[in-house]
């Protein structure tokens, strides 16, 4: 019955407001009903669009919730700053309706906007930046019919690689990982999604030469992304010889691999750690790009690296640590009120790795803009906020102290790294240096030897990369 509808305030006039408010009208016996919108625009004041009147900017949001009893605000603005999104939604959490939010438009391409899409803001919302743009052609030409092979699958990195991928309709798309479970999730979920998709579930272990080969000899895979690394910085700290062994043995045995079966391209998933590295693992992942370039040098096979910094939907991510802190009833914990991160989301992050793959030249190091680096304090708060508690009040923020191997703010170049544009406006590069690899063959070779003691293994990693151990 109308008189149970949910009244709807709908932030943003444009095309994205105008669809939801259709989807909405549309839905006879559905329990939201559109009165109004709101927006910055002055020449939308008082106008009426979709049917709907526009009764004013932002700041009468809390008015017209009073005078209408809105139920509901839904934030539908997919392409504007995560600093508008965040200013927005500081002011509808003084309303205590209830809020909503449509997604990024590029979380939307595949299809038309349905209710489903309405969801809770989420913090990544928060970081909203411009919408990625794809050269289709450029990534199809390189993807489309073609084997291609994803390491570490079965991770929030690599089986994202693999849902993207599978857009393009790849000959084959082998799934590789150590997990079983993760592998078969993912599998499953690409069965279902992409039922003419050829799948290939492998589980192998990428320091096992005999089987990484024989993996390549079976598939012949044009195209490698390989995501799958140690990446926990406190806990390889103390397991360094797990470290090198999966970052770098692992990548040296991938790529002359790839390079033995003739790959056309090899993208590696490095991270903004590599980047005057404090920590063993930032130094493993520097070591992984150097053997990328130095096979780059020895092989008919594009070599590349894709460095970017933390991602806000994968595994170790800072948000399903807090999230169980928050419901817990706190505290939230942070090791330091100084410490930043450059973040982005999952999709956003693969968007631009595979189109890297598309710019493959050889040699080269991919950069990618992650926008400006968040206080982490900042992001503890918004989440805080974004669950309905009030930071400091509701539920307390605690430092823990910084742990071994971070730094305070990490860096996407060094000093003496040149960044060079791409015609891609999110992608940059580093521009190519003369490498002596001597000592990078002399540390490969003492780790092909497995005798060493892990005081080695580090002073390899500082000779090698700089390590500078805090």
């Amino acid at each position: 019955m109308a008189g149970h509808k949910k009244k709807v305030l709908i932030v943003g006039a444009g095309v994205a407001g105008g669809i939801v408010a259709e989807v909405l009208k549309q839905r006879v016996n559905g329990e939201w009903v559109p009165v109004a919108f709101v927006d910055d625009d002055p020449e939308k004041q008082t106008k009426v669009l979709y049917g709907l009147p526009v009764l004013g900017n932002r700041h009468c949001i809390n008015d017209i919730v009073k005078k209408l009893k809105i139920d509901y605000i839904v934030i539908a603005m997919p392409s504007v700053p995560g600093e508008v999104i965040r200013q927005i939604v500081e002011i509808c959490q003084k309303t205590k309706v209830q809020l909503k939010i449509l997604p990024g438009i590029y979380d939307l391409i595949t299809g038309k906007i349905k209710i489903s899409d309405i969801r809770d803001i989420e913090v990544e919302d928060l970081l909203g930046r411009s919408t990625v743009t794809l050269n289709i052609s450029e990534i199809a030409n390189y993807l489309t019919d073609k084997v291609v092979l994803i390491t570490g699958a079965g991770g929030s990195i690599g089986s994202e690689i693999c849902r993207q991928i599978a857009v393009f309709g790849p000959k084959i798309l082998v799934l590789l990982g150590h997990g079983e479970n993760s592998i078969y999730e993912i599998e499953q979920e690409l069965k279902k999604k992409y039922p003419d998709v050829p799948l290939a579930a492998i589980i192998a272990d990428i320091r096992d030469c005999r089987r990484v080969n024989q993996v390549f000899n079976q598939f012949r895979p044009a195209v490698v992304f390989h995501a799958a690394a140690h990446k926990h910085v406190p806990l390889m700290e103390k397991n360094e010889e797990e470290a090198v062994k999966n970052n770098i043995q692992g990548t040296r045995i991938l790529t002359e691999a790839a390079h033995l079966n003739n790959t056309e391209i090899f993208v590696l998933i490095s991270t903004d750690k590599a980047v005057n590295p404090t920590s063993v693992m930032g130094a493993t992942k520097r070591a992984a790009e150097m053997v990328i370039q130095w096979m780059n040098g020895l092989s008919a096979t594009k070599f590349v690296a894709v460095r970017f910094g933390n991602v806000l939907g994968s595994r170790g991510s800072v948000i399903p640590l807090f999230k169980k802190q928050i419901a817990s009833g706190g505290p939230v914990t942070v090791t330091h009120p100084a410490m930043k991160r450059y973040f982005m989301t999952t999709y956003e992050a693969v968007h631009l790795v595979i189109q890297a793959g598309a710019l493959a030249r050889g040699g080269e190091i991919f950069v990618l803009d992650m926008g400006k680096p968040i206080y982490i304090t900042d992001l503890a708060k918004n989440l805080i906020r974004l669950s309905g508690y009030e930071p400091g009040k509701d539920i307390a923020i605690q430092y823990t102290g910084v742990r071994p191997g971070e730094k305070y703010e990490e860096s996407l170049y060094s000093d003496d790294e040149q960044v060079m544009p791409t015609k891609h406006e999110r992608i940059f590069k580093i521009a190519p240096k003369k490498n002596n690899f001597v000592q990078l063959i002399d540390m490969l070779e003492t780790i092909d030897q497995c005798n060493y003691s892990n005081q080695e293994l580090i002073a390899c990693l500082i000779n090698v990369v700089g390590l500078k151990q805090n």
